[in-house]
């Protein structure tokens, strides 16, 4: 008997029965976060790929990452989080364009850089829908200068002159050539009428090495992320001679990076990392977070750090270790006053600055590659779903402590600086 011999009583009981219970099952449903049934994401939404792995490197500014992982936000949008603590920043580059990684903690620049084959990274496209956070980094000198006074890049000039002059210039530490600590440390003593191409040693160091090398004196200063600057201080081996924030209030520092490949076949993966950590970020800003924040990052896996070290400087707390103690308005911030937008007006200040410095020659396509790689409609996308406001800023006025960018104008920024190793 097929069902259209059934009695019609036996059909109306039937499909009064089925309707009823996708009618309840509606209700039931209708206050879960859109997608969600039974627990998972329903097909259309879920992540394309749920396992993602996590490269990092051992700054407080990983947290936005860790934080996610540790606290459930990755897994509550269907990501299967791992962290994988890379030895230095080229290494966490080539995980990330080998694919052994898929998502990662980087500096700003290095997308810029590996976008386009620049400064020896091998070129493969890039991405950034999401910047970590602002302010946080340092330059530390060696404490022997403390003792001489110096208080300002142009204090060093006469040392860094007669250094120079002698056959033995001064060394100075970043831990990326294109990255973010370089283009600060460039800045800081080209403030001070000082070529870091021409008048003083450069070098690279990952960022938890640097004590340890101005301990055994390699090095008369250093740009990096915290906790190590605030390190130096603790354990009077150097002092804080400024911090980055001073330079340029609220600037952008770390990004979560995907490579462009990965972020074009996976976009609703991409998506479900960036909700989570707008989540962690949102935590991370609670002030009444941090301390657990810094006993978390502090771990061995982590950092391995004393997540006292970490706290004072999360909280704007700053002992420069010269006699000035303050309290820093501009501490490091991981979601307020539009923290987490790309803006590709950042990016054209680092491509500025890569001009100015001789790390391209002649004028880089400053709107194309900014557009290219800081990647906004992820990050608007995925704030929209989950109700966020999005402010968009790609044509902001950057104002830093001697200077004003405007995004509009970035080669003619880029000439502008007397102190430079303009190529082309």
């Amino acid at each position: 008997m097929n069902n259209h011999s059934l009695p019609d009583s036996y059909s109306r009981r039937k499909f009064l029965k089925k309707t009823t219970g996708y009618l309840t099952l509606g209700a039931l449903l209708s206050g879960m976060p859109r997608g969600w049934i039974g627990g998972v994401y329903a097909a259309t939404d879920a992540p394309e790929t749920a396992n993602i792995k996590f490269g990092m490197i051992a700054l407080t500014d990983c947290a936005p990452i860790v934080i996610a992982h540790e606290k459930g936000f990755f897994k509550k949008h269907g990501i299967n989080a791992t962290i994988s603590k890379g030895a230095n920043w080229a290494a966490i580059r080539d995980s990330l364009s080998s694919g052994d990684n898929q998502a990662t903690h980087m500096l700003l620049g290095m997308p810029l850089a590996s976008s386009m084959g620049l400064a020896g990274s091998p070129k493969k496209p890039m991405v950034v829908p999401w910047i970590l956070n602002r302010n946080g980094q340092a330059i530390t000198l060696d404490a022997k200068y403390k003792q001489i006074g110096i208080k300002k890049p142009a204090d060093l000039k006469p040392l860094v002159d007669e250094a120079r002059d002698g056959g033995r210039p001064l060394t100075f530490a970043m831990t990326f050539p294109p990255g973010t600590h370089a283009m600060w440390l460039r800045y800081y003593l080209g403030m001070g009428g000082i070529n870091p191409d021409k008048d003083v040693a450069l070098i690279t160091v990952p960022p938890p090495q640097m004590i340890a090398n101005m301990k055994v004196g390699k090095m008369d200063g250093f740009c990096v992320g915290e906790p190590w600057n605030a390190r130096a201080v603790v354990e009077g081996i150097g002092f804080t001679a400024t911090t980055t924030q001073a330079i340029w209030p609220d600037h952008p520092e770390k990004v979560c990076a995907f490579t462009e490949e990965f972020a074009n076949k996976n976009p609703r993966a991409v998506k479900a990392v960036l909700k989570a950590l707008h989540e962690s970020s949102v935590w991370l800003d609670s002030m009444s977070n941090r301390a657990e924040a810094c006993q978390i990052i502090g771990k061995p896996t982590y950092i391995n750090c004393d997540p006292q070290s970490i706290l004072g400087r999360m909280m704007g707390e700053n002992d420069y270790g010269d006699g000035r103690k303050e309290k820093d308005s501009k501490y490091m911030i991981f979601s307020e006053r539009n923290t987490n937008y790309p803006s590709q007006a950042y990016a054209k200040w680092f491509l500025s600055q890569y001009r100015r410095w001789g790390l391209t020659t002649g004028a880089p396509d400053y709107d194309a590659i900014s557009k290219q790689v800081m990647r906004g409609d992820l990050y608007s996308e995925a704030m929209k779903e989950i109700g966020v406001a999005v402010t968009p800023d790609d044509t902001q006025i950057i104002k830093l402590v001697d200077s004003t960018f405007d995004p509009a104008h970035p080669e003619a920024y880029a000439k502008s600086f007397k102190v430079n190793s303009l190529k082309g």
